[in-house]
């Protein structure tokens, strides 16, 4: 067969355009799997450095809760020794019951743990079962002082920090009426700054004050012995349960 040389030169320029195409679509291959780069919203292969990861551990650990009661036993409270106190008890349901006696029944912290006096937070849960009075006096430490926040007290219905100035909770600006209810769970937030002292009932604010340059103390009395972070009834039985803290970084 003869051919002429218009349809060889045809022939083998339609030879080099496959040839052509073929090495094109290896390199688009190449391209895909050897070179590619994340899309926006893919994580990349390179993982934190260890610097970053160590300061994220450190922040975490800064804000964790601390529990204070395991509902098992006492642990590191003990039985304030007020005169007239009722029975310190924990029960059934693993809650540390607080019972009515003559005026104060508490409890106070005595663990050698590096718990702050300033800038934290400590939250519970509380009840009052029997009784009038506060049925959750929680003393916390404000620096080097401290000051307590009453729960029903004066009748089953004050709510405030004593002391600001040396005022009482009846006396200063925190002090307000709250109608509390017999068996009812209430959880309690307090949130103590340099700068303010805060609380909650129920995630609702009951208090917000500022303190700064101003006396903080404790009502004068046996009260004073559940510093420097204690809880204490009156007159009241009361039920305690979910105690903890964290620190504020």
């Amino acid at each position: 067969m003869i051919f002429s040389s218009r349809s060889i030169f045809a022939a083998l320029a339609l030879i080099l355009a496959v040839s052509l195409t073929s090495c094109g679509n290896q390199n688009d291959s190449t391209s895909e799997t050897g070179n590619a780069k994340p899309t926006i919203g893919e994580k990349s292969n390179e993982g934190s450095s260890p610097e970053t990861k160590s300061e994220d551990n450190k922040e975490s650990e800064a804000n964790k809760w601390v529990s204070l009661f395991d509902g098992k036993k006492l642990g590191q409270w003990a039985e304030t020794d007020f005169s007239g106190k009722g029975e310190v008890s924990i029960d059934e349901n693993g809650s540390l019951v607080l019972g009515m006696g003559i005026e104060l029944t508490g409890v106070h912290w005595t663990g050698k743990d590096d718990y702050p006096k300033i800038d934290y937070e400590i939250t519970m849960e509380a009840k009052r079962t029997q009784g009038s009075d506060f049925f959750c006096g929680l003393t916390f430490p404000y620096e080097e002082s401290n000051a307590s926040l009453i729960l029903g007290g004066w009748g089953g219905g004050l709510i405030g920090i004593s002391s600001i100035d040396d005022f009482d909770a009846s006396e200063n600006e925190t002090g307000d009426a709250y109608a509390f209810e017999d068996n009812r769970w209430y959880a309690i937030k307090l949130r103590v700054t340099k700068a303010k002292l805060e609380a909650w009932i129920d995630e609702k604010q009951i208090i917000d004050v500022e303190v700064e340059d101003r006396k903080i103390s404790m009502r004068t009395g046996e009260i004073e012995m559940s510093a420097p972070l204690g809880i204490a009834t009156y007159s009241t039985t009361g039920v305690i349960r979910n105690i903890r803290y964290r620190k504020l970084e």
